[in-house]
């Protein structure tokens, strides 16, 4: 069984207004991940994900890009412990 990962991720740069969210979600869902993505008021990105470690290495390699109109200067990444409890892939408000 492969084993299973959980990133937390803080996107920076020109992510908001851009349909960051929306790409992310359809990203991640793609790939098959579990967790959430959803705007902060500093006007970064936050994200959860969990998933196959190939599956999380692609998302953060999209996420370190982002759609078209996004200009990412920063992911911060974290690793934390997985727990299965995430759902389907959604965007927070």
């Amino acid at each position: 069984m492969p084993s299973i990962k959980r990133i937390h991720l803080i996107i920076h740069g020109i992510v908001q207004g851009v349909n960051f969210r929306f790409s992310t979600r359809q990203k991640a869902l793609s790939l098959g991940l579990k967790g959430w993505v959803r705007n902060k008021k500093d006007g970064s990105v936050e994200a959860v994900a969990e998933g196959s470690e190939e599956a999380i290495s692609e998302f953060i390699k999209w996420c370190n890009i982002g759609p078209e109109m996004a200009n990412v200067t920063k992911v911060q990444i974290k690793e934390v412990t997985a727990s299965s409890m995430l759902g389907k892939f959604s965007i927070e408000f």
